[in-house]
């Protein structure tokens, strides 16, 4: 049987073997990977608690107590098997991941892509969790370390407390981001005499009129962009809780992969026109068709399509600032916010010298880490790392051994790399091919390399699916 290990005080101590306690596993967080986790270790018989922190403490970016919540877009990526996320969603399809069911099941249009409705996934989700009957959810914070088998997966608003604890166990500094979420605006406010519908390419993808485009000339994109590099900011904040707590708080750091709009601007006048509001793939439906010189896209954000998010816009600009200056574009003169875009803190722990690829800490065999905690980046990667944890938990309780993924599986090249990075570089990272082992005989093309990525990495996970699920196939 498995030893459990006492944390106090930071030393290892064997206390007990586990058929000496409650077969109790102990998960903090309920977002999207501590939900995910708490679901595949209570398929496999184990009593989960499931600790939220909401509504009693609220974070700042949560807008309610629902498990699940998307506090940022509602996108969770592309659903196409050529593209990293839609790779990473097929391997969680096939590991049984109830959050990507639940996203099926709450999907609204968004062409290629997987969109939901907010409310209905997490309502989805809490209800699978709250009805299983392994699982019961706490509604407390928890201040510590739980000192007994544990998934820590309180994603990147962890509160202080727990924060200075997981400093305290593990001795070393912990870094912060800042992280932006976009506006969101009434669909009925949008002028559609000047914005219209259609996606990228339509026509030739099968995307027809999922986004709503709101296309800009040199003139208005230049006036956009100068609006937007002179506009007031809400002023950023050290975390002094943090800073007195003897955590190191980094101040204008932004992840790279989710840069305030305002931000991006800053780096050149065509920054935007060849990044988030390039019109690549874009005309606007009049004869003759004109060239697009920018255009900002709004993607649907509720089921009955009343709410429109400014994909690409997370920004720190003031609220009077955010109305003054988003609606300087082309058909949004008169758009109504339903939500202003916002900036709030995202932690992450060092995992290349904490963590092993199964999760685990590498001193403390019965705790594990999943979601943003750990490095990886997105909606995506939450589920994904919640899922294999939930997974390895379950089986150190049963006294089997724990699972490091293929990385030739995007999952696994993903725990891989927040596992095994420099930590002098360590960013958080989303899926992308350019972690995973180079191919053998690549083939000509991005589209046929992207497929041979793919079948790889199913043919790799094939191999293991047999270990992962639960009954009798796990026998």
């Amino acid at each position: 049987m498995p030893a459990l290990y006492s944390r106090r005080d930071g030393k290892i101590k064997h206390i007990f073997e586990v058929d000496e306690l409650m077969n109790e596993l102990i998960i903090v967080g309920g977002g999207l990977a501590g939900c995910e986790a708490a679901w595949q270790a209570a398929r496999r018989g184990i009593q989960v608690a499931l600790y939220e922190m909401r509504p009693g403490v609220q974070t700042g970016a949560h807008r309610s107590a629902q498990l699940a919540e998307l506090v940022c877009s509602n996108s969770l990526g592309s659903n196409q098997l050529d593209r990293p996320s839609g790779l990473l969603k097929e391997e969680l399809r096939q590991l049984g991941s109830l959050l990507i069911e639940c996203a099926d099941r709450a999907a609204l249009p968004a062409g290629s892509a997987l969109a939901v409705d907010r409310d209905i996934f997490a309502s989805t989700v809490e209800q699978a969790i709250s009805n299983h009957p392994n699982i019961r959810i706490v509604r407390e914070e928890v201040h510590s370390i739980p000192n007994q088998p544990a998934i820590l997966a309180s994603g990147p608003l962890t509160s202080p407390d727990l924060v200075k604890s997981i400093q305290d166990l593990t001795g070393q500094d912990h870094l912060f981001f800042y992280d932006a979420i976009a506006p969101v605006v009434l669909a009925d406010t949008i002028d559609m005499n000047v914005a219209f519908r259609g996606s990228r390419y339509e026509g030739t993808s099968g995307e027809a009129g999922d986004y709503i485009n709101c296309p800009m000339d040199e003139s208005q994109y230049n006036a956009f962009v100068g609006a937007l590099r002179s506009a007031d900011r809400i002023p950023l904040r050290e975390f002094e809780s943090a800073i007195q707590n003897g955590v190191r708080a980094g101040v204008d750091r932004y992840f790279e992969g989710c840069l305030p709009i305002e931000v991006l601007a800053q780096r050149g006048t065509d920054s935007l026109a060849f990044g988030p509001m390039r019109p690549i793939g874009l005309r606007a439906p009049v004869k003759p068709a004109r060239r697009i010189h920018a255009v900002l896209q709004l993607r649907q954000d509720d089921l009955a399509a009343t709410l429109y998010n400014l994909v690409g816009c997370q920004t720190n600009l003031t609220y009077s600032e955010q109305r003054r200056v988003f609606r300087m574009i082309p058909g949004l003169e008169h758009a109504e916010f339903a939500r202003f875009g916002q900036m709030h803190r995202n932690t992450f722990i060092a995992a290349p010298r904490l963590l092993q690829p199964t999760l685990q800490t590498r001193e403390y065999p019965d705790l594990f880490f999943a979601g943003q905690l750990t490095g990886v980046e997105g909606y995506m990667g939450n589920i994904a790392t919640g899922l294999l944890a939930g997974v390895n938990a379950a089986r150190f309780l049963q006294g089997k051994p724990t699972l490091a993924l293929p990385e030739t599986t995007m999952l696994g090249a993903l725990c891989h790399y927040i596992t095994h990075a420099a930590l002098e570089t360590f960013q958080p990272m989303k899926a992308n091919y350019g972690i995973l082992p180079p191919l053998e005989k690549p083939k000509p093309g991005k589209h046929d390399r992207a497929m041979q990525f793919a079948d790889r990495s199913l043919q790799a996970l094939g191999t293991i699916l047999l270990r992962i699920h639960p009954g009798d196939l796990e026998k």
